[in-house]
């Protein structure tokens, strides 16, 4: 591997932890974007004649900071803000343990401080901790990217403004930010499994990354949370199909095609297990009945041994937490399985005419499939290009392309 190409690995694998222990220690969000590129642009200088160092992260992170002390010096504004950096002991950053102290984690909690705006929480998340573009995480909200964009430019000038702390809440303070964790390293996975923009569909890294922080998380919990078992069991779940949902190609195998001898049965059986261990509770989590919908595909030897009556029945509890049109759209797709496309289509339709989920792909992409299999071509086919013209990924567009020319046959 060249040193340009190790730099690359270590951006992709290391940078947005870098970018969170700079906010902690610049206590600053630009300032720590300007601190995190001007690492990597003297690591791209210094490691091909050095070599890579033993820690890349705690070298970037002390490069990054000093770089940040001398742009202040430079604007002359080395104040008692920059005293106070040079005073920081954590300067020297030793290698990193792998604590509750991580400060990813502790960055996430922070963006989702109750006195950040709720509608800009979860996007600020996304995009300073992950890396995510503002297009992807507009994809995410069904939303336009400057409307991101202006949230994004909101939530950090108000925690700039009230100078919110960079840390952890204590146990009893974590219940009212928990909600918004969630559904944050939900959306980090969703973008890791299925991505919205570029070549590849999957992001095995990013989805990797959601799970270590549902570990980390639940981990730091006092007691065992029902909720934070169950999104980390349904990550494992659809996590541990990646390796079966392309080909060599590159393109995207639908999972009744998948080669089921390459999923990771270690995912299975640990995501099965808490499965078991939340379905034994007296009440059920949304995280969890979505869990145990996971676990359904995950076990069946065969697609057409799937359990879809179960699958139906388990998405009917779901509605009962969680009564939303993507909910309703996925359990629309259960009963086509269970009852027949007529039922499926019938369900979509009403969808579709309360105005639901018209500028999503995948309710056009499930729409055109079942009337393909009823054999409504040119219904079918246009279902397919609105589906088409929806999506921004290169295997989805490949995967649509390919319908519509076996239509055309």
């Amino acid at each position: 591997m060249t040193p340009q190409l190790d730099i690359e690995a270590v951006w992709r694998t290391e940078s947005r932890r870098v970018l969170a222990t700079l906010i902690r220690l610049l206590r600053d969000f630009d300032r720590a974007e300007e601190a995190l590129n001007d690492a990597f642009l003297a690591a791209a200088e210094q490691w091909p004649r050095q070599g890579i160092p033993a820690n890349p992260r705690a070298w970037l992170v002390s490069a990054g900071r000093f770089k940040a002390i001398d742009r202040i010096r430079r604007k002359a504004r080395f104040d008692v803000v920059a005293a106070e950096l040079a005073l920081e002991e954590e300067a020297q950053m030793p290698p990193e343990a792998e604590t509750i102290a991580d400060d990813q984690l502790r960055l996430i909690f922070v963006c989702c401080h109750p006195e950040v705006p709720a509608d800009a929480r979860i996007a600020m998340t996304l995009r300073e901790t992950c890396g995510l573009t503002t297009e992807e995480i507009a994809a995410a909200f069904l939303a336009k990217p400057a409307t991101i964009a202006q949230r994004i430019v909101r939530a950090k000038n108000r925690i700039r403004d009230l100078e919110l702390p960079y840390e952890v809440p204590e146990p009893q303070d974590l219940a009212e930010r928990l909600d918004a964790v969630l559904r944050t390293i939900y959306l980090i996975f969703n973008e890791g499994y299925a991505a919205s923009h570029g070549d590849t569909l999957l992001r095995a890294d990013l989805a990797a990354e959601a799970i270590r922080l549902g570990r980390l998380l639940l981990a730091l919990l006092p007691d065992p949370d029902a909720e934070v078992e169950g999104l980390l069991a349904l990550m494992l779940l659809q996590h541990s199909r990646r390796d079966a949902r392309t080909d060599a190609a590159g393109d995207l195998v639908l999972i009744a095609d998948q080669d089921r001898r390459l999923w990771d049965r270690a995912e299975i059986a640990e995501g099965v297990a808490l499965v078991n261990g939340l379905m034994a509770r007296p009440e059920l989590t949304a995280y969890g009945i979505e869990a145990a919908i996971a676990a359904q595909h995950a076990t069946a030897a065969t697609a057409e041994t799937t359990n879809w009556a179960e699958i139906v029945r388990l998405y009917d509890l779901l509605l009962q937490a969680d009564d939303s049109p993507i909910v309703r759209l996925n359990r629309a797709v259960a009963v086509a399985m269970r009852d027949g496309p007529e039922a499926g289509l019938a369900e979509m339709q009403a969808l579709a005419g309360r105005g639901a989920l018209v500028e999503f792909r995948y309710l056009h992409a499930a729409r055109a499939d079942l009337l393909r299999r009823l054999g409504r071509t040119e219904e079918a086919r246009a279902a397919y290009v609105a589906a088409l013209e929806l999506t921004h990924q290169a295997a989805e567009q490949r995967f649509l392309e390919g319908r519509l020319r076996e239509l055309r046959s």
